[in-house]
């Protein structure tokens, strides 16, 4: 790959207009350097043309050249980086076309099934929460896993967004949206057991709603770090579940899959996930081994065969 510095002389202002158009959307710090990685990467492949004038051919060719040994996911996830610097250059009104949304995603990706964890093994896995911040650990498992919270959301959560009043929490999401969830009472009882106990931050102004030993507010690789940590030892214990993937935003999953199967509408399902469409929301909606045996046992089969 070309030095970063070379294609600064080529396509500086362009990549200057996607930094500040994905701080001004709010992209998080890590979407941000991946998907200027991306652009790097795609800036290149255009060999010094012009990327206003680039077309759905030198964007399909890009995704060929990168996926060598890569799956759907990681095909989709540089196509939207793509996507993303056109949006920009478009609303900088630095272009007029955005050739990368006339190229599909893949539909394996969209097809396969979330992993979630059901709810006897979500309840297991809270049971494994110990330590001197096990309050404070709960809180955030329980926020990521009974709220449906991203793992960035959990990092931005300040103590003025959350109502022990009116038993809600105010959530900064993607695309810079502001989206109010109510939160069960036995949780908001827990947030405000948190609240009053928490670490006194190291910068007085800090409003941050978990905070580090170190008085900081809790980094994301922190969270990650906790729900991981949780995950092992829940794994331990549980063997079947040894080869499940889990993650935060696996606890998402769960979230979704426990709403839709206790029968609340989908539409309901997008406004607390903070979904901008409701295809997105669908992929939850997949039907699991249990409720397929379900389906095949009210099937009566003629008694002489």
């Amino acid at each position: 790959m070309k030095k970063q510095h070379e294609l600064e002389d080529l396509y500086g202002k362009l990549t200057q207009a996607f930094r500040i158009w994905m701080k001004q959307a709010g992209y998080t710090d890590t979407t941000q350097k991946e998907y200027m990685r991306e652009a790097y990467a795609y800036l290149e492949s255009l060999e010094g043309a012009a990327a206003e004038q680039a077309g759905k051919m030198h964007v399909i060719s890009f995704l060929i050249s990168k996926q060598r040994g890569a799956g759907d996911r990681a095909r989709n996830r540089t196509l939207s980086a793509i996507r993303s610097f056109y949006t920009a250059l478009i609303d900088f009104e630095m272009a007029t076309r955005n050739p990368a949304m006339e190229v599909k995603k893949s539909k394996t990706e969209k097809n396969k099934k979330p992993v979630y964890l059901e709810e006897d093994e979500l309840a297991a896995s809270l049971s494994c929460i110990e330590g001197r911040y096990r309050a404070r650990n709960v809180a955030i498992f329980l926020l990521m896993s009974y709220c449906g919270l991203r793992v960035g959301e959990v990092h931005r959560l300040n103590r003025s967004d959350f109502n022990p009043v009116r038993g809600t929490i105010e959530v900064f999401g993607k695309g810079r949206k502001w989206n109010e969830i109510p939160v069960p009472e036995e949780l908001a009882a827990v947030l405000s057991e948190v609240a009053q106990d928490r670490i006194t931050p190291y910068k007085e102004q800090e409003d941050a709603f978990f905070v580090s030993q170190k008085g900081r507010r809790l980094s994301i690789r922190q969270i990650q770090k906790i729900a991981g940590q949780t995950f092992e030892a829940f794994k331990s214990i549980n063997p079947h579940a040894a080869n499940k993937k889990l993650s935060c935003h696996k606890l998402r999953h769960t979230f979704a899959t426990i709403l839709l199967k206790n029968g609340v509408d989908i539409r309901v399902v997008k406004e607390l996930l903070g979904h901008a469409s409701i295809e997105t929301t669908m992929i939850y909606t997949h039907v699991n081994d249990d409720q397929k045996k379900e389906a095949m046992a009210t099937i009566r089969l003629p008694v002489n065969l």
